[in-house]
Formats: C-alpha cells, sequence, structure tokens
C-alpha cells in the first residue's frame, strides 16, 4: 500500500469515528426527550453532511416529537422515495402518523409492515401502539405479547403494555366490568409496583363501586415518595368523604397542604389546595373556605379549578345562581370541563330546571361516556318523572276501642316535566267495638300538579267521600288546593285549602262534620344547620265551630348519615266552642316537647326511618300530662322499580280526640313504578337531538 492510499483510509476512518461521536450527543438528546435541541443539533450536524441516512433519520424524529408531525411526515416521506426499501426509514414515516394522531393512516402501513416483517420487534411494538390509540384494546394486547415474546427485557414495550392495560380498564369501567378492569390494573402493578396511574385508576374504580376501604389501601400503596405521598393524602382525603367521615377529610387535606409548601410542582401544589378548599366545604366551613377562594382569585384569576370551587360553595350554600354563572364561565373557557359540564348539570337540576338539566347531563356524557355520576344525575330525575302505583295497607286502635283497616290504592303519572296528575281511592273501615258502631267509608280523589315556573307549583285535588253506616249514607265533595314556591334562599312556603270530613271514628263520620282549613307551612333553613318549621291553620266546620292551630318547630341538623335531626316543637289549640263528649276541643292546648329524627340506611337498598317526641300538653286549666309519640318504618328496594316499606306508630298526643288518648298505626306500603323511563323520555331525546 502507497502512502497517499494509506493516508487516505486513515483520514477516512477518523471522519467515520468522529461523526459518529459527534452524533453520540444528539442521540442523547434524543432519549432524554429534549426534542428541540435535538433538532438543532441535527440541523447543524446536515450542513456539514447532507446525506447521512442516520442524521436524517434522527432529525425527523427530532421534528416530529418536537410538535411538528406534519413536517415529519412530509421528511420521511420524501426519505422514502429516496430509499423505497429502508426499514428503519418505512418504520419512522409510520410512526410520525401516529405522532399527528393519524391512527387510521398508520393502521395499514402497520398491516403491510408486520405482513412483512412478522419478526420485527418494533413493527409489532407500533402496531400494537396504533391499535390501543384506536381502542382496539383486545387487538393491541395480543401485539403486544407477541412483542414482548421478541424481547423480553423491553422496557418501552411493557410501559405500552401498561398503557394499553390502562385504557381497556378504563372502558369496562364505564361498562361496569370491574372485575376485568381490576385484573388488568393489578397485572400493571406486577410489571411497575407502585405505578402511580395504576394505583389511581383503581382507587377511582374503587370509589366509584363504594368500596372505600380498597380505595384507601390503593391510595396509602401510593405514597412511596414525597410527592405521591401529597397525592395520596389527597385521594384519602377524598375517600373519607364519600365514606362520610368529613372531619377525618379535613384533617388529611391539612395534612396534605403543610407537606404541599415545600415542593416545586405547582400542579400538584393546586390540586392540594384545591381538596383543602373542598374539605373545608364539606364540612361546612363555608365562611372560612369562601376566604381561601378570595385569596385564590386574587392570585390565579380565571383560574378554571378556582371557579369550580367558588361554584361548588354556591351549590353547598344553595346560590345555585352564581354557581351557574361559574360553570358558564369555565365552559365558555374550555366547553369540555369536566366539572363545567358536570356541575352546571347539578346546578340547572338544584335550581328545578329540569329540561335544561337533562340537555347539560347528556352534554356530559357526550363528552365524558359513561360518566357514572352524569348517569347517575339521568336516572334520579327519571325516577322523579316515573309513572308509579302505590298501595297502602293499614290498621289502627286506640285506647277508646276504635279499631280501623283500610287500603288506598294512588297512581302517579307525570306526563311530563311540569305536568302530572294524580288518582287515588281509599277504603276505610271503622268500628267501636264497646258501641258496635261501624262506617265504611269510601274516597276518590283525582289531581293535577303544574309547575308554573322553577319551584313554583300549583296542586289541585278534588273527588268525593261516600261514607255509610247503619242504616245512612251521604256523599260529600273533597278538595285540596295548594300553592308552593320558595320564598327565598332555603325558604320554602306554601299556602293551601282544603275541605274534608271528619272520618277518624264511627260515631264522628255519622256526624257529617265538614272541616274547611286554610292553612301556611313555611320553612327557613340556614348554612349553619339550624332550621324553623312553621304551620298555621284556620278550620271552620259545619257544626258552627271553628279552630284555630299553630305549629312551631326549631331544630338542628346533627350529622348527614345517618341524618339526625334535634329539635322543639310547640303546638297551640283554640277551639270557639267546646263539645267535649263528641270531640276533642278545648278552648285552649298546648302543648312542649323535644324530638329527635333519624334516617339511613342498612345497605344501598335498604334504609330506615325512626323519629319520637316527648313532652308534657296541658288543656285548658289542667295539670299538665305527659306526651310522647313514636314512629319508625322500614324501606326495601327490591329493584329499581319495587320497594316496600313497614312502618308502625304510636301517639298519646291529646289533639286527637281527648287527654288521656292513645293510637296505634301499624301498615306496609308498596311501590312499583309501571314503567322504566319516563313517559316523555323518547320525544325528549329526539328534541334534545335536534
Amino acid at each position: 500500500m502507497n502512502a497517499k492510499k494509506f493516508l487516505f483510509l486513515t483520514f477516512l476512518g477518523f471522519q467515520l469515528a468522529t461523526g459518529q461521536q459527534l452524533m453520540d450527543q444528539g442521540f442523547k438528546l434524543l432519549e432524554s426527550g429534549d426534542f428541540d435541541q435535538a433538532r438543532n443539533f441535527f440541523d447543524a450536524y446536515l450542513q456539514n453532511d447532507p446525506t447521512n441516512k442516520t442524521a436524517l433519520i434522527c432529525y425527523g424524529r427530532a421534528v416530529g416529537l418536537s410538535g411538528e408531525p406534519g413536517k415529519a411526515i412530509a421528511h420521511f416521506g420524501e426519505l422514502k422515495q429516496q430509499y423505497p426499501e429502508d426499514f428503519e426509514i418505512t418504520v419512522n414515516l409510520n410512526e410520525a402518523h401516529l405522532w399527528a394522531g393519524e391512527f387510521d393512516t398508520a393502521r395499514p402501513l402497520y398491516e403491510d409492515l408486520v405482513r412483512s416483517n412478522p419478526n420485527s420487534f418494533v413493527a409489532l411494538l407500533g402496531y400494537a401502539n396504533t391499535l390501543s390509540n384506536l381502542k382496539e384494546y383486545t387487538g393491541a394486547l395480543a401485539w403486544i405479547e407477541k412483542a414482548i415474546a421478541l424481547d423480553t427485557a423491553s422496557i418501552s414495550a411493557k410501559v405500552s403494555r401498561k398503557y394499553i392495560r390502562l385504557g381497556y380498564a378504563d372502558r369496562l369501567i364505564k361498562e361496569k366490568n370491574y372485575g376485568m378492569a381490576e385484573d388488568f390494573l393489578q397485572e400493571n402493578l406486577l410489571d411497575f409496583p407502585s405505578d402511580r396511574e395504576s394505583l389511581i385508576s383503581l382507587a377511582n374504580m374503587y370509589l366509584i363501586q363504594k368500596e372505600i376501604g380498597k380505595a384507601e389501601e390503593a391510595y396509602s400503596s401510593l405514597a412511596t415518595t414525597r410527592l405521591d405521598t401529597i397525592r395520596a393524602l389527597n385521594g384519602l382525603s377524598l375517600a373519607s368523604h364519600l365514606d362520610h367521615r368529613n372531619r377525618h377529610a379535613l384533617t388529611l387535606a391539612t395534612d396534605a397542604l403543610r407537606k404541599a409548601e415545600a415542593i416545586d410542582d405547582k400542579t400538584l401544589k393546586e390540586q392540594t389546595r384545591e381538596r383543602f378548599v373542598q374539605a373545608l366545604i364539606w364540612n361546612s366551613q363555608y365562611r372560612r373556605a369562601g376566604k381561601q377562594i378570595d385569596s385564590l382569585e386574587q392570585v390565579l384569576p380565571q383560574q378554571l379549578w378556582v371557579k369550580a370551587l367558588r361554584a361548588t360553595l354556591g351549590m353547598y350554600t344553595a346560590k345555585f345562581n352564581e354557581s351557574l354563572n361559574e360553570y358558564d364561565d369555565i365552559l365558555c373557557i374550555d366547553s369540555t370541563a369536566f366539572d363545567g359540564n358536570l356541575g352546571k348539570a347539578n346546578a340547572l337540576f338544584a335550581s328545578d330546571r329540569i329540561i335544561p338539566a337533562y340537555r347539560a347531563a347528556f352534554t356530559t356524557l357526550s363528552v365524558y361516556e359513561g360518566q357514572v355520576d352524569a348517569q347517575g344525575l339521568v336516572e334520579k330525575i327519571n325516577g322523579m318523572h316515573t309513572p308509579a302505583i302505590e298501595d297502602k295497607a293499614f290498621f289502627s286502635f286506640d285506647n277508646g276501642n276504635n279499631v280501623a283497616f283500610g287500603n288506598q290504592v294512588s297512581t302517579d303519572i307525570p306526563f311530563s316535566t311540569k305536568f302530572r296528575t294524580t288518582l287515588s281511592y281509599l277504603y276505610r273501615n271503622t268500628e267501636n267495638t264497646t258501641t258496635s258502631n261501624k262506617a265504611l267509608t269510601h274516597t276518590v280523589l283525582a289531581g293535577i300538579t303544574y309547575k308554573l315556573m322553577p319551584n313554583t307549583r300549583l296542586k289541585a285535588v278534588a273527588g268525593f267521600n261516600v261514607a255509610s253506616f247503619t242504616g245512612r249514607q251521604y256523599t260529600q265533595p273533597i278538595v285540596d288546593l295548594r300553592f308552593q314556591l320558595k320564598s327565598g334562599r332555603l325558604q320554602n312556603l306554601e299556602v293551601g285549602y282544603q275541605r274534608g270530613v271528619q272520618n277518624f271514628n264511627a260515631d264522628l263520620i255519622e256526624r257529617e262534620i265538614v272541616m274547611n282549613h286554610l292553612g301556611l307551612n313555611y320553612n327557613l333553613g340556614t348554612t349553619f344547620n339550624l332550621g324553623w318549621y312553621t304551620q298555621a291553620m284556620h278550620t271552620q266546620q259545619t257544626d258552627g265551630n271553628t279552630r284555630n292551630l299553630i305549629f312551631s318547630s326549631l331544630y338542628y341538623n346533627l350529622t348527614k348519615l345517618p341524618a339526625v335531626k334535634l329539635g322543639i316543637n310547640y303546638q297551640y289549640i283554640s277551639f270557639s266552642d267546646q263539645f267535649p263528649s263528641i270531640y276533642f276541643s278545648p278552648e285552649s292546648y298546648q302543648a312542649l316537647e323535644i324530638f329527635g329524627d333519624v334516617r339511613g340506611s342498612f345497605s344501598e337498598k335498604s334504609s330506615y326511618y325512626f323519629n319520637g317526641a316527648a313532652g308534657t300538653q296541658r288543656v285548658e286549666d289542667d295539670d299538665p300530662s305527659a306526651v310522647f309519640r313514636v314512629e319508625a318504618g322500614f324501606r326495601q328496594q327490591f329493584s329499581k322499580r319495587l320497594w316496600m316499606e313497614l312502618y308502625g306508630k304510636y301517639s298519646n298526643i291529646a289533639s286527637a280526640t281527648a287527654t288521656g288518648f292513645e293510637f296505634t298505626e301499624l301498615g306496609v306500603k308498596i311501590r312499583w313504578n309501571l314503567t322504566e323511563l319516563p313517559l316523555y323520555y323518547k320525544k325528549l331525546l329526539a328534541q334534545l337531538k335536534d
């Protein structure tokens, strides 16, 4: 070999080695995800070596991964024309379509590639990712397993499999196939112990299923780093809230907020601050929550999550219009925002704007397919407007030797969200076992309810009462008119007129005493759990007597679940004329009692209620006597359309007939929805689609 040739070969080898070493820096930039810098690096490199295929491929990848997949597709297309059989260029061209979100375009390209290269790891991996992006998870799992079989040590393939399983699990959760979803997520945890995304998906699924203990275990498993510990505390706070342990939820949220002060992760800090304010709201600390939101709005104006907090506070304090304004602002900024869509639906429902609430719920479901809360809201509205029939059978007796048994059948048929009709028939047989007096009554009523505007209703019921007793019968018309409205925030007002017949026992039925009642009911609630209910009624009777009644109750809502209410009741009754031998009609009667009311559930389908009161009563100038009453019931839901309730009640309150009176009633109610959906539902869906 002569000297010139030796020098040439030495120089060529030096150039190749130097070029590879120079590109190593670019390779590291690509591997580390610094795609903008990698793009600049390979662009400069190609200025000196414009035909270097490796550099051209790396440049195309850097361009596509830095946010310009269209340019990358064009770039690789040009390279494909120069090197039509080059496998590496083909793979990168196909992958560029994935970067661009052109999954339908990428699919046939990958199908050709895996057909011609069935043992190519990158081809199989790319095809699996394509199917995953097309949400064809079964096929994606099959192909990713083939890729992993070729390279069992590949982390990238296992990461792809993780995301395929996550996507598949998400779909299965929406389809309520929780068992299969759990299997996929647990398999992810075998590959990647304490994987954040898999644990969070598991926890969310358990929360949907109301398996709070399992959700807490998943969140606790997440706490392996300082940041994930904060994420875990945020999740545990939510789980505690859903388990009705709001004080504990606030303790956890406070701990998370304290830990978040020492981190630099802005997003996690905001999520933690958000959970803390939510926990304040859950604990009815509305003023404190409001101050927190005010401070957030000053430094983070127009932030969606801050607006969502303001809207949530409005929902809890019954300021529904303010909440709607916030949710509308959120949707103006991001029409797909979950908080905005579902929040608006709930606010509309709370405002008694049912058709707009339907529309907002369906919009939420169109964006978040199968979303459990949105589906639950639709089902709740449907349940309120589904035709139903109810049967009530009862038996009662008192210490005056009066016994009665009867049965009432009633139907409720909503024809729209504004208009519904009712029809009822009551059969009641009464007897006094001492005097042998008997009476039989048949009461037939038909009614309508019309919503004039949100939270404003007019109810009208009319019918007749037929009473039969020894050798005689009469018929009297029955009327019940009521006007109901929300007179203010947390305020309900009802005024009404009723025309009825005394039918408590056989003796009173025989006297054909008709009562005309004018009444007013008013309830005032507060955001600090205190409430006040008042009833005032004036009655004129056909026997010439009149009665005035005032009942007032001051109560406090002690807990939300079970719902425990404690309070004080006061009752005053006065008759203009006294007929003590016929019915209880004192010149003055007063009662003061302490009462408690508990309502809760044993399970999702079994619920109960219990209320009782004890105090003193005084008739005119008589000595005070004890008063006691109690009522309890148990309800079992057998299906979405059928439930049954057993109930019983006892009272010795004198206003029924006389001092010393004791009354007991036992009964059973059965309710069955006549249809699965409201009568208007199909028409409503068609209108909303239009």
